[in-house]
């Protein structure tokens, strides 16, 4: 399958094939299907940031007790580390400084 050249932005869940149709954080090389399943993922961590939302108007259970964070936690440890699996240089030398995927990346 063709690679081409995709630009991400985690924060905003965007994925764009234009370095300048909005701000980015990461540039990767991906197929179809890749960006297919990273899509899946950004829309997953979406639906799980709503859930976290309504459920901090209910301020019963702290952050680090509530199983429901484990999903978005999960899921954006998944994008990173996609990120990096695809990304160039730049994306993997940044990803690595910010020391979050110590643990996942080989």
């Amino acid at each position: 399958m063709e690679r081409k050249t995709y630009y991400i932005s985690l924060a905003e869940g965007s994925i764009s094939q234009v370095s300048t149709a909005s701000s980015w954080d990461y540039q990767i090389q991906a197929t179809d299907e890749e960006i297919t399943h990273l899509r899946e993922i950004f829309d997953q961590n979406y639906s799980s940031d709503w859930q976290g939302f309504w459920r901090a108007h209910i301020p019963f259970v702290q952050y680090h007790y509530d199983r429901e964070n484990d999903a978005y936690d999960n899921g954006l440890q998944q994008a990173f580390k996609m990120i990096y699996e695809l990304g160039d240089e730049a994306t993997k030398a940044h990803i690595k400084d910010q020391g979050l995927m110590d643990d996942l990346i080989e």
